[in-house]
């Protein structure tokens, strides 16, 4: 069922989502396509918002806090494995592997690599850190005032 603080926290995580791209792609070497990135962990802040900081309002601001901690670092999660098979996939059509089992390590070492390298961003990880719980509180406010 809509409600004004699923609106309101889907919102609020696809601007933290986007900053938090912003900050992550500022750390890519050069020549690294990111033209995609930001869109598409901007709408994974919004599904995520939604569905999982929306549906977990109600429970008070400590409550909050942490279920906003936690969407921003579901979206993270979900950036890392979407990505990581993107490109698995994109070199087994360049046919890099022998197997399915090859690809398959390929994708685990890929989903390693990029999450090192988004704990290397500490930029990034305080605007989840800090966004997410603002957005926590700001979503769980919304729900006291119009429900």
């Amino acid at each position: 069922m809509p409600t004004a603080a699923k609106l309101v926290s889907a919102v609020l995580f696809a601007v933290v989502a986007y900053a938090a791209a912003e900050a992550y792609a500022q750390t890519l070497p050069p020549g690294q396509p990111r033209q995609l990135l930001v869109p598409i962990v901007t709408v994974l802040g919004l599904f995520q918002g939604w569905l999982t900081m929306g549906g977990r309002v109600g429970a008070g601001i400590s409550m909050a806090i942490t279920t906003g901690v936690r969407t921003s670092f579901q979206i993270a999660f979900w950036a890392i494995v979407g990505f990581g098979l993107y490109e698995m996939f994109y070199r087994s059509t360049r046919l890099r592997y022998d197997g399915p089992g090859e690809a398959v390590i390929a994708a685990i070492e890929l989903f390693m690599e990029y999450g090192l390298s988004v704990l290397m961003a500490t930029t990034c990880l305080i605007i989840l850190f800090v966004g997410g719980a603002l957005a926590g509180i700001l979503a769980e406010l919304v729900n006291r005032r119009w429900s």
